[in-house]
């Protein structure tokens, strides 16, 4: 008799996913230095572009910031207060059954300017006792090395990922990290969203595109160093953690043919491979043929290294993880209206609601996107960030109806147990934002993802009180019943 699986394998991993940047504030606390997030101010909704794009910066700009000459705020440096209140906040996770908490370590806690030779100990000790506070409750962590958060000081130095340093940099902050949490951490994951790098190169890598003559090749150029960084450490994982698990992570949105026109279909299947040409390289260990052409054509020579090939190959990762909050459909022609969506565009789809932030709603594109990863790669697969940023209304009583939350999740994960039905190897799902933060592409606050409600606005005021949405109790079931009640 065939084996189909019915349900969530019972070692399933349910909890939710964080960035450092986004959550812990004290930015100028214990010794840390300034990252690129800490340099991306506030824009108003009404100064922003349809994708998004308020992360890119100039070295202007950078100059007037550190010099004091250019004012505003910058909520990622105040983020939720995470810093001080990590054991209030880990104990609701664990109210809630968490499995697994993802996490990023801000690089430039522990490597002020990234370029240190030893490390900061007040910024080790900060991540020990959150580990400690985890392993508390029975929680495993989930740590992101590099997740939006490049140390300032390797962007003024050597214009971020772009310069070959970089990786020796990288390579000593991971092998600092592998050794103080070697008996604390055995998931872990190497750079968030990859991807993004050739979008905001300054959010990626901490690249300052102005100061580049050829903009693409500095963006691949830094990403084949971002590649080789992910193997090393992959390989020193393996060889500090006996036991450890460490992958890859993509942003991905599933793109869709707009029509039935093979120019539409052409244009989708394009669009997929230049997505998926990140997670080849991590997970086959090489660049795909289809990128040969598509660099001749930019003028894109990418530099490597005697050996680099040699160890993309040799130590490719042990799984892929990914966010997934809409699909994209794209057409060559000029018909359809222009979508919103987190950094990608795309026209919307007739099928599809929106959120309140016009990111098209596509449960089953879940689906697909898990069979065309597991068909393509064979490999355990992790959705390590899914959510619905919405506006939440405080009722008078302090309650918070966020059914539309729940909605989402539910119809996701309805078709998370469809996939692990069609035969796709699930490890595990981390819903984005398990409490409210600051947004990575818009700064905001009133963009609420959470379990969890944090009582600050936009403008920064507020208490910063948590209290539970109607999801946190929804959420709480799930786990417990380990998906079979949504």
């Amino acid at each position: 008799m065939t084996n189909v699986q019915q349900g969530f394998p019972k070692d399933f991993l349910w909890g939710g996913a964080t960035a450092a940047n986004q959550l812990e504030g004290a930015y100028d606390v214990d010794g840390k230095g300034l990252s690129s997030a800490d340099m991306i101010a506030y824009i108003p909704k009404e100064e922003r572009g349809i994708t998004n794009h308020a992360m890119e910066i100039s070295s202007e700009r950078i100059a007037q910031i550190l010099s004091g000459e250019f004012e505003a705020r910058f909520p990622k440096r105040d983020g939720i207060d995470f810093y001080h209140r990590y054991k209030e906040d880990i104990a609701l996770f664990a109210e809630m059954g968490f499995k697994v908490f993802r996490l990023s370590i801000h690089w430039a806690r522990i490597f002020p300017n990234g370029y240190d030779e030893q490390p900061n100990e007040a910024g080790l000790q900060f991540y020990d006792n959150v580990f400690d506070e985890l392993r508390k409750y029975n929680i495993e962590p989930l740590v992101t090395l590099s997740h939006y958060e490049t140390p300032l000081g390797l962007t003024e130095k050597y214009n971020g990922w772009v310069d070959r340093e970089v990786v020796n940099h990288f390579a000593r902050y991971a092998e600092t990290v592998f050794t103080r949490y070697k008996d604390k951490v055995k998931y872990w994951l190497t750079f968030n969203e990859i991807n993004v790098l050739t979008i905001s190169a300054f959010t990626g890598g901490g690249v300052v595109i102005d100061r580049e003559e050829n903009k693409l090749q500095a963006m691949y150029q830094a990403l084949h160093h971002q590649f080789v960084a992910s193997s090393i450490a992959t390989k020193l994982c393996h060889e500090i953690i006996p036991g450890s698990q460490i992958g890859c992570m993509l942003a991905r949105m599933e793109t869709y043919p707009f029509s039935s026109n093979p120019e539409d279909i052409r244009q989708a299947q394009h669009d997929n491979q230049m997505n998926l040409f990140f997670t080849d390289v991590h997970a086959r260990g090489e660049y795909p043929r289809f990128m040969n052409r598509y660099f001749a054509e930019n003028n894109i020579v990418i530099q490597k290294e005697a050996g680099d090939d040699e160890i993309l190959k040799k130590y490719t990762v042990d799984y892929i993880s990914f966010s997934y909050y809409m699909s994209i459909t794209v057409t060559t022609s000029t018909e359809g209206d222009k979508a919103a969506g987190n950094l990608f565009g795309g026209v919307k789809n007739p099928y599809l609601e929106a959120s309140d932030w016009g990111w098209q709603i596509d449960p089953i594109g879940l689906r697909v996107t898990l069979n065309n990863f597991y068909d393509r790669y064979q490999k355990p697969l992790f959705i390590v960030e899914n959510g619905l940023g919405a506006f939440d209304k405080v009722e008078e009583d302090g309650s918070i109806h966020d059914t539309y939350r729940i909605e989402y999740l539910r119809k996701h994960i309805e078709q998370m147990r469809e996939a692990i039905a069609d035969g796709v190897e699930l490890m595990g799902y981390t819903s984005w934002g398990p409490i409210d933060l600051v947004s990575m592409s818009t700064s905001e606050m009133s963009k609420r993802y959470g379990f969890i409600y944090v009582d600050q606005d936009d403008d920064g005021n507020g208490t910063l009180n948590r209290s539970k949405k109607d999801s946190f109790e929804w959420y709480k079931n799930v786990i417990a019943t380990n998906g079979a009640e949504l």
